[in-house]
């Protein structure tokens, strides 16, 4: 009996142990499935990945980079208007206003940007 109880306590130590590893495996996922879907401009997938993973894009925004650029950027170079959108409107108008420079190559978003930040 007792050696039953010390491999089940030792085997939840080796459990609880895995579980603190697994968040950052986890979030090279989210980083590269969000990367993937700006670069696709698919939007459905993108907000079904959000909310399966219950993830808010205001929260990992700041975190994300895909090919160096945040993603509102890597939106406006590969000319993902849907998934730009959506990230605007979920964004905080003041981050939008910060990164607003950087959305000059795509018109869509800069006046979505625009709209977003004066309203």
């Amino acid at each position: 009996m007792k050696k039953l109880l010390i491999a089940s306590i030792t085997a939840l130590t080796v459990t609880s142990l895995t579980s603190f590893v697994a968040p950052k495996a986890h979030a090279a996922d989210v980083a590269q499935s969000l990367c993937e879907y700006v670069a696709a401009d698919d939007k459905k997938r993108m907000r079904s990945f959000l909310k399966t993973n219950k993830v808010k894009i205001r929260s990992v925004f700041d975190g994300i980079q895909c090919n160096g650029q945040n993603l509102l950027e890597f939106a406006a170079t590969r000319g993902s208007v849907k998934t730009g959108s959506l990230m605007i409107s979920k964004l905080p108008k003041k981050t939008v206003s910060a990164n607003l420079a950087l959305l000059t190559g795509n018109e869509s978003l800069t006046s979505a940007a625009n709209e977003r930040v004066s309203s």
